[in-house]
This record gives structure tokens, sequence and C-alpha cells, in this order.
């Protein structure tokens, strides 16, 4: 019996694409680095448009997190898609190197610098930790596929770095901007430092409420302003309700809002003032169901009145603000300068002194109160209860559960606390104006963005700048002792400071005399605090990216961070750059939401759900990683677990598939012998090429709009529904059963060419290590990388070249899905088996009709029938199945006759003139020249 499969032109069955991600990316590493390729891109890309994405530096301590990877990642496919687009797309990965969390950890292994070891050895000790830890990371990000010049990433404590962001200090001094202030601050007595905004979480915490009586100096003077006659010789008080116990010893005054009425009550001998609108739950909470009012008046009209403190012989004021609210208390709000800003403007704006009367171990200091001094003031709340209950003055002690702050290191409750500090005027040469105005011309991705800066920049106070630590950028500024003025030569010497730090770093400010530096040396301190690690990146569009990448406008594409950014690095990027340049440091911003976990949950060490980035390359490899990243919608929480990740998985899985089925069907083709002239094309193939085209315009926009997850679904519906059931389908007789060098095979293959050109580049910025290895596949001339390439240019528009254009092709898939309907019924009444053994009668009239009676016999090849007729409307009988889609449809399905041929399996196999048991299509295709195809 002949072998009529020999004939056959079928596709490699061991073709190499076999995905086995977690062995052949860090080959694919290898070559990438063994070849210089960033390197290579960057002279390939050289002179073209510019795309800059500035890295904002993640803190080089620990192993990479998803909330990493995720960031990296997005990162990544933006510069590989910017150079798919031909843009010149550096990337210049970053880390932030100062800071607690590396000085809590060598503190953790060495012990507490001046103590334990020396500060300069504890330096270079962070110095080396830090180091380590850069390289750790790197591996883990450079792992992820992620392109960018690891040879030379920037570091904050990089010696040209560190002087570059004290001459960005230097310009804020010079501008005026820099002053140094008492007010109060967020303050870790973990840290024995200030905190910066973001460096503050909060947590559910109990406290203990209470409320307490300020008894008036005056009850006479009293009495008149609410207009009561009576003589009352008790005590007539004002109540305030707070959860901070332990402020109480600092009071300095009581504030009312200056609209809202309040009452005087009288309940047996107590004489209370209450906001009116909080009377009756004050009363309530206090345990108070009886009382009488006595009379009203407005808070403006108590300005200015005394109050006698309730623990000490002090007197405190009746200040006014606005501040005051209704929503909870009692209407009158305890002021304690020291420890609260609202509190410590409304003080200052009536010249009431500060006093500070805790240290910075967080201890109330000496000459406190007896039972109070050395104490640890959150143990104060005790104390000073129990001291208001033997005064007189408590009225109520109860738990209150509600949001307090705590350091985002240490995760402890942090109080606010008067220190000297240095800080970024935000109202000087209308900063906090100038940058509100700023952000209106940036490009906010998820739009809300912007107004979140916007409420961040309008509420917040001037930035601290200053920490109490060891290891960080200097503040080199010498201070008159007496006048608390700079230094007359204060801009030459942080010059000076630069350039000795450009050279031999940081440690060189902690070394210097001012004997050897200054004039009149005796007159002045040197400031040791070190600046905020919110500096060190916030300056970082001066310090690095101007420098290397010589960007003359300060102004960058894109900062792409996490949410929590907008009251960190966004928000520091923006105040310095625009004191400095008047303008935002980013033409857009980029946010991606955090991730969760299956069930909604944040990731969390202590509930066991998190998901490490090692851990699913090591099972599933990087690319599958990244297209979960790319499938997700990162303006949303994101969420990931090993179900997720499996369904990634699978849709990796279908797409390398979709390449094999290319490449093994390419495996005769050369392009630069073979390829078919785009008229010479079957209208099929054009067709097939034109949908690549609409596809590509589609792809390209979603990734211009940075919508990667609408990229991945364009994708598979390109893959699945045009190509896979439908265009390959069809193809695969013609490919596997035509005469190897004809031009309707030939054809074919062309369009399977042009999609495979096009592509490999669409998924390369998503998939990097599977699109190198694609490309490593394909013959003819062409770049030694895909990453050199840009979109491809040779897809064609069918409107251009055809009569039956995206419609009439888009209808035939949807009959193909209703012959398909009808084929699978047959089968599953194991009639049949193969769609090649049904023979369909269609039922149509009208314009349907003529459409398909276009194709003639090249129709059955659409449907992947044996054969079939196109019959009147009204012919069909009861049993045909009625179009869902197309009234005037309607199809039969008839099980094939005659024989199966063993080549095409095609039936109604016909005796040809030599007898041979094959189709008549089979011998042509065999033994003459074959035959012909117009359509399909």
């Amino acid at each position: 019996m002949i072998d009529y499969k020999s004939t056959l032109n079928l596709p490699k069955t061991n073709f190499p694409m076999k995905g086995n991600l977690i062995h052949k990316e860090p080959e694919i590493l290898k070559r990438w680095h063994d070849s210089n390729l960033y390197e290579i891109l960057r002279k390939v890309k050289k002179g073209k448009k510019r795309f800059i994405l500035h890295d904002g530096p993640p803190y080089a301590n620990g192993q990479i997190h998803i909330g990493h990877a995720v960031n990296k990642i997005l990162k990544d496919i933006i510069i590989k898609s910017k150079g798919m687009s031909d843009y010149d797309a550096p990337y210049i990965p970053g880390w932030d190197c100062h800071g607690l969390p590396i000085e809590h950890k060598i503190e953790q292994i060495f012990g507490k610098p001046g103590k334990e070891l020396s500060f300069l050895n504890f330096r270079n000790l962070c110095r080396d930790f830090a180091n380590e830890q850069v390289e750790r990371q790197k591996v883990d990000f450079i792992r992820l596929g992620v392109l960018g010049n690891w040879k030379d990433p920037y570091l904050t404590m990089n010696f040209e770095t560190e002087a570059n962001t004290i001459r960005v200090l230097g310009k804020l001094v010079r501008k005026g901007y820099v002053y140094k202030g008492e007010k109060p601050v967020h303050w870790c007595i973990d840290c024995r430092s200030s905190l910066a905004e973001a460096e503050v979480e909060y947590y559910d915490k109990i406290s203990s409420s209470i409320d307490v009586m300020f008894k008036f100096i005056n009850s006479d003077m009293i009495c008149r302003i609410f207009n009561i006659s009576q003589v009352i010789n008790s005590p007539i008080s004002l109540v305030v309700w707070t959860t901070t116990p332990w402020t109480i010893p600092a009071n300095c005054a009581i504030s009312l809002h200056p609209e809202f009425c309040y009452q005087l009550i009288k309940s047996n001998n107590l004489f209370l003032i209450f906001a009116k609108n909080l009377t009756e739950n004050s009363l309530k909470r206090i345990g108070i169901s009886e009382w009488t009012v006595l009379g009203e008046c407005m808070g403006k009209q108590l300005e200015f009145k005394n109050v006698q403190h309730p623990i000490f012989n002090n007197i405190s004021q009746v200040v006014l603000s606005e501040h005051v609210t209704l929503n909870m208390g009692t209407g009158a709000v305890h002021i304690a300068p020291s420890h609260g800003m609202d509190d410590y403007y409304i003080c200052k704006k009536y010249n009431i002194e500060n006093v500070n009367l805790v240290g910075p171990d967080g201890l109330y200091l000496k000459g406190t109160h007896v039972l109070l001094d050395n104490i640890n003031v959150f143990e104060g709340n005790n104390i000073v209860i129990n001291l208001l209950k033997n005064k007189g003055a408590l009225l109520s002690h109860k738990n209150f559960s509600h949001q307090y702050p705590h350091c985002w290191r240490h995760k402890t409750p942090i109080l606010f606390r008067t220190t000297p500090q240095w800080f970024i005027d935000m109202d000087h040469k209308e900063l906090r104006n100038k940058s509100l105005q700023t952000i209106k011309g940036v490009k906010w991705i998820p739009s809300w963005g912007q107004s979140c800066m916007e409420s961040m920049l309008s509420n917040r106070p001037d930035w601290c700048i200053s920490r109490q630590r060891t290891w960080g950028v200097p503040i080199p500024l010498f201070v008159n002792k007496k006048t608390g003025v700079l230094h007359p030569d204060t801009n030459s010497i942080i010059e000076k400071i630069a350039l000795l730090v450009e050279k031999y770093g940081i440690q060189v400010w902690w070394d210097l005399d001012p004997n050897n530096f200054i004039t009149q040396p005796g007159d002045y301190f040197k400031v040791t605090d070190v600046l905020d690690v919110w500096f060190d990146s916030g300056s970082t569009i001066f310090s690095v990216v101007s420098t290397r990448l010589d960007l003359r406008d300060k102004q960058t594409d894109m900062y792409l961070e996490g949410l929590d950014q907008y009251r960190g690095w966004f928000m520091s990027s923006l105040v310095i750059s625009s004191a400095l340049s008047n303008r935002a440091p980013y033409r857009q911003v980029l946010t991606q939401c955090f991730t969760v976990d299956g069930n909604g949950r944040k990731m969390s060490k202590s509930i066991g759900n998190v998901i490490s980035p090692e851990k699913v390359i090591e099972k599933f490899g990087a690319d599958i990683l990244r297209l979960w990243v790319a499938s997700s919608d990162y303006s949303n929480e994101m969420t990931i677990s090993d179900s997720i990740l499996q369904c990634s998985a699978d849709v990796y899985r279908r797409i390398r598939n979709f390449i094999r089925f290319l490449l093994a069907n390419l495996n005769d083709f050369n392009p630069i012998v073979n390829l078919v002239k785009s008229d010479d094309m079957l209208i099929l193939d054009r067709w097939a090429v034109s949908r690549a085209y609409e596809a590509q315009k589609d792809i390209i926009n979603f990734y211009e709009e940075y919508d990667f997850h609408n990229v991945i679904q364009r994708l598979m519906s390109f893959c699945s529904i045009e190509m896979n059931s439908f265009y390959f389908d069809i193809v695969k007789d013609r490919l596997y059963t035509m005469k190897k060098n004809s031009v309707a095979r030939r054809s074919c293959q062309t369009a399977l060419w042009h999609i495979i050109e096009a592509f490999v580049r669409w998924i390369a910025p998503i998939l990097p290590f599977t699109s190198d290895e694609t490309w490593s596949y394909l013959l003819g001339n062409r770049s030694s990388h895909i990453f050199i390439e840009t979109w491809y240019t040779n897809l064609l528009n069918l409107s251009e070249y055809d009569i039956l254009g995206n419609k009439y092709w888009s209808n035939l898939i949807k009959i193909k899905s209703d012959v398909n309907k009808v084929i699978e019924i047959a089968r599953k009444d194991k009639i049949i088996g193969s769609s090649l053994e049904a023979d369909i009668k269609f039922y149509v009239n009208g314009e349907l009709f003529n459409k398909l009676q276009i194709l003639g016999r090249e129709l059955k090849f659409v449907f992947l029938i044996s054969d079939f007729q196109i019959l009147d409307y009204e012919l069909a009988s009861n049993q045909a199945y009625q179009s869902e889609i197309f009234e005037n449809l309607k199809i039969e399905f008839y099980k094939a006759k005659g024989q199966k041929c063993p080549r095409c399996w095609n039936y109604n196999v016909k005796n040809n003139i030599s007898n041979i048991d094959i189709c008549d299509r089979c011998y042509l295709n065999i033994t003459k020249n074959g035959e012909e195809r117009k359509f399909v």
C-alpha cells in the first residue's frame, strides 16, 4: 500500500519551542549579558527621540517581594515597548541606601554607634551592608528579564550622588526655602529621630479616653457672658475630651470654635460647659442623666479667658480655632503645642510659649512632676489619670479604639514632639501654590492621582528634612551659637563640602575640623543632623538624572511607583523640583496599586500569605510572572495566588502553542526565496495579514496608553478567535496537502511569516524570553536581538487590496460557528467523529446567498467539511438549525457518503485516471502541477 503520509507537508513534530522556561531563561540571560545587549541598544538607539523613565529607588534591604517585582516588570514593559516605538529609552536602576532600616540592622548585629563601635566604623558597616543588599536584589531584578544599566546603577550612597544631593540642599538654602525651627514632628522613641509622613503607618490602638474639667479663674465673668444673674459659688469648668492623657501636663490652652454655640449646664454641684450640639452625648458618656441648661454663648465670647491647669498651678488660656469640630468630644480641645501641629500653630498665633516636657527617649523630663519624671509617656497615661482623679478634675475614663500613628519600621506608637529641626518652608515664594500649579500639567495614570496629590499638597505641613541619625547625607551647615544665623560663607562652604564628599564620601563632614575650614569657628557649631532619605531620593532628578542623562529641561517622561509614594517619592521630588526649576520633575506619573492574595488580603508574613517572586520563577519561569503582571489591572488591587498564576501559565501555553504552529509550518520557508507578493497572495491569506494589521494598531495603542491587560486581551482575541479557530483550521489542508512550492501554499506561509514577524514584536515587552527564543528560529536577514527592532511595518490593510472586506470574513467566522454547533450535535450523537465526515446544506436567501456563492467550491475548506449545497431558504426542513445570528440562514447536517481519502481525509473519493484510491485533488497535488486555489 502506498504511504501517502510521506507526500504530505507535515510540520515538525520535534519542534524545539517546548517551554521549560526555568532552564531556558537563565541561558538567555547569559547571552544578553555576554553580548552586552543593553550597551548595544544604547548605540543603536542613539540620536532617536528619548523617553526617560526615572527609577524610584527601592530600599537596599532584604529580599525583593512581589511588589518590587510588579514595579520593575511594569517599568521594563514600558521601556521595551518604547524601544519598539523607536525611542531611545535608557533605564538606570537605582537604590535608596541611607537611613534607619540599614542602621537598625547594623545595630542589631554590631551594636550602637558611639558605644559598641565608633561612628566611622558604623558608617562603613552600613555602606558595606547596603552594597551587599544591592548586589543581592540586583540578581533578583535581572532574573525578571529587566534590561537596564545594571553595571552602573545609581546608588544614593555613591560619592557623586551624595555630593550632588548636598548641592541640591545648597540651592534650596540659597533660595531661602530652608529654615530651622522648633515645632512638633512625628517622633519615634525607638528610632530616637523624627519621621517623614511617608514613614508613618496607622494601626488600631486602644487608648484611654478621658473627660477633664478645666476650671475658670473668674466664675463671675463667665456668668455675665452666659447672661446668668444668679450667684454661682462653685467653679465653672470647660470640659475637655482627649485620648492622650499623657499630654495633659503640657497643656497651655483650651481651643473653642468661634461660631459654635456653647451651653453652661448644672448637674448637682457641677457647672460644666459643652458645645450645644455635643452636650447630650457628652453627659451620657460622663454618666450624667439629669441636668439644667443655665445659659448659652458663642465660642468667640470666651476668647482670652483663663482656666486653671487641672494638675499644676499654671494658667491656660481659652483660644479660638476653626479646627475644632462637632464630630465627637465636647467642642473644647485641649491644646499642647509640643505635641500637635494644629496646637503648635494656634499657640504661635496667640504668642503662647511652647514648653517641651518629653525627651528623645519618650521619657518625661526631670522636673515635670515627681511622679512622672523619667517615666515613658505611654506608661504615664495611668499616672496622669490618677493625678486628675486625685485633683477632682476627672469626669470619665473609658477605653477608646482608634487609628493611631506608628513607626513604619518598629511598628510601635509614635508621638508628636517639639524638637529643633530643619524644614523646607512650603509657603516661601509660594512653593505650595507653585507645586499645585505644576501638577496640572502632569498626566496622572490613573487620573485620580491628580486629586490625590492636590489634597496632600494643600494640607501638608512644612517638610521636616532633618534626622537625628548616623547613616545619611549630612546637612553641612555652620550655625551661629548666639543668633542661630547661618555662616555668611554658607554657599561656598556647601560647594567645598560637596567637592570633598565627591572625592571621599560623607565621612569628611564628621571628620572636618571647623578651625581649619571657616572663619570665627568659635562662634559657630557644626550641624550633626542628616537629611531625610526622602530628600536623597527626591533630589535625584538633579543629583542623578540631569547629570547622567544630560537632561537639560530637568523633567523626565515618567515616574512609576506604588500608591504609597504620593506622600513619599512623588511628593519629595515634586517639592524640590518646583522650588528649583518651577516645574514638576515628571510629565507622567503612573501608579500601581497594592498586591493582595486570592482572598483580597494584604501580603503579610504573619498571615503566611506572602508569595515570593523567586518561588514563582522557580515553579513557572519569569515570563509567566510577567504575564500575570501585564494581565492585571494595576489601577486596582492586583490579586495573586497559585491558582491565578496557573491561569497565567495556561494563557502562556496558548501563546506558545500559537508560536509553535507558526514556526513549525515555516520550517521549509525562506522569506528571501519563497515570499509571495501581496498581489499574488490568496484572498484569505491577505485577510489574515490584515487582521494582524488591525490587531497591531490596537496593541500599539494599548502600549502607548500603558493599558497592558488590554494588550493581553487583544493578543488572545487575535490568537484564539481569528487565527486558531478560523484561519489556522482552514489553512492546515492547504499547508499539508498541496504541492510544496505551489503559490497557494507559499501564499499561506507568507501570511504566517508576516504574522509571526509582527507577533514576536507584540509580545517582546511582556514576554522577553519567549520572544527572544522565537526570534532565534526565524530565518532571513535580521538583527541579533529582537529588542533592537521596531514594530513590524510590512503588514497590509485588506481594504487596500480586496473587494471581500473584513465584514465579509467576520460574517464567515460567525457562520462557521453555527456550522460547528450543528456538527457538534452530530458528534455528540456519535454519528460522526471528524467534521470532514459531514456534508452541509445551507438554506439562505437575499444577499447572504450571493455572498456564500462567491467562494465557490472552496467554501468547504472554510467550514472543514467534505461537501455542501447552497439552497433557497424556503426549502429548509423542520430539522434544519436556525442561525441565532442570521435570520435568513438555516443549516442542515448530512453524513458524507463515499470513500474517505487516506491522504486528505475528505470523503467522496472518485476513481482518478490512475485508479489510485485517493481523491482527484490529492492526485493532482502528487502527480501533476497541483490544484489551484483562488480564495482559501
